[in-house]
């Protein structure tokens, strides 16, 4: 999966999840943390996010979570 060559590389990570508490972002076992992957771009992690949160729509505690990773290594690039 590679990004057009015209469009700019805006790396994204999804990862996921059962949670100590439904009212934080503490995990019960970060061992056991699911690393879906890094996607190129907010649309195909989004489709990777939506697609492992269907998968786990049973399980209250278990969440999944996008991070713009392009934010974390360039600050002042673009937000996308």
């Amino acid at each position: 999966m590679s990004a057009e060559p015209d469009q700019k590389q805006l790396l994204h990570l999804v990862f996921g999840g059962e949670l100590d508490s439904l009212d934080g972002v503490t995990f019960k076992d970060l061992s056991k943390l699911d690393i879906v992957g890094i996607f190129p771009n907010y649309a195909s992690a989004h489709m990777a996010w939506k697609a492992k949160a269907q998968q786990t729509v049973d399980q209250a505690q278990t969440r999944y979570f996008v991070v713009h990773l392009h934010r974390l290594l360039d600050p002042d690039a673009t937000k996308a």
